[in-house]
C-alpha cells in the first residue's frame, strides 16, 4: 500500500476576495483563464473534466478540451453516440471542472448541457485538420472494438475514399453547450484556509455570490 499522507503543499500565490470579483462568473472565468494562459506553464489551459451520470447510475468523469466560452456558457465537441453523449441525452445535468496547478486555482461548474445548432458543429468540424475529421468518422466512440488494427485499417480505407474530397461531419458528432447554473472558484491559500467563492444563478441575469468555508 502506498502512503501519501505526507504529500503536502502550501498554497501562497494569490487570493480571492469579494472586493475584487465581478458580478458575473463568466467575467471572472475569462480573467482566470487568460491569466493562466499568459503564464505559459499549463500544457493545455482548456483541458477540463466533464462529469456525467451514466445510464448505469454511476457518475463518470473524463478530460476533454473546451473549445469556446462566452456569456452563454461552455462548448465542447464529442460523439453523440458515445457513453458521455448517451448519458447527457438521458440526464443533461453535468459538471465541468478545471484545475490550473500553476495558478493554484480550480473552477467547478454545474450546468445543463444542450446540443449546439448544426451550423455551429459544422463550422467547427470544417476548421479541423483532415486527420481529426477522419478520426471522428472512423471511431465508434465508447463501443467495444476487436483491435487497434481494426481502427487503423478502417482509417486507411477512409483516407482513400476521401482523398481530394471534402470530409462531411457525421450527424452523430457535434457540440454541446453547457449553460452554467453554479460556478465555484477555488483559490489555494496557506494553512488549507482556501478561498471558495460560489456564484449561483437566480434567474437569467442575476447571480448570488457566496463565500464557502474551505
Amino acid at each position: 500500500m502506498s502512503d501519501l499522507s505526507n504529500y503536502r503543499k502550501s498554497y501562497e500565490k494569490s487570493e480571492l476576495l469579494e472586493t475584487n470579483i465581478p458580478e458575473d462568473p463568466m467575467n471572472l472565468f475569462h480573467r482566470w483563464f487568460y491569466e493562466t494562459e499568459d503564464l505559459g506553464v499549463e500544457g493545455e489551459v482548456n483541458a477540463m473534466t466533464v462529469s456525467t451520470i451514466g445510464l448505469d447510475g454511476f457518475p463518470k468523469s473524463r478530460v476533454v478540451l473546451l473549445k469556446k466560452f462566452n456569456e452563454e456558457g461552455f462548448i465542447f465537441y464529442t460523439n453523440y453516440n458515445s457513453e458521455k453523449g448517451k448519458a447527457i441525452a438521458n440526464n443533461p445535468n453535468v459538471c465541468l471542472s478545471f484545475f490550473w496547478h500553476s495558478m493554484e486555482r480550480q473552477v467547478i461548474i454545474k450546468g445543463i448541457a444542450e446540443k449546439t445548432p448544426e451550423t455551429v458543429s459544422d463550422n467547427y468540424f470544417d476548421s479541423r485538420p483532415d486527420g481529426s475529421k477522419l478520426g471522428a468518422v472512423v471511431s465508434p466512440q465508447s463501443e467495444v472494438i476487436p483491435s487497434r488494427t481494426y481502427l487503423e485499417e478502417n482509417l486507411k480505407t477512409l483516407e482513400k475514399e476521401y482523398q481530394n474530397r471534402a470530409i462531411p461531419r457525421p450527424k452523430s458528432w457535434g457540440g454541446y453547450l453547457v449553460r452554467p447554473v453554479s460556478v465555484e472558484f477555488w483559490q489555494g491559500r496557506p494553512n488549507r484556509l482556501h478561498d471558495r467563492i460560489r456564484y449561483t444563478l437566480l434567474d437569467n441575469f442575476d447571480w448570488k455570490i457566496e463565500r464557502l468555508s474551505p
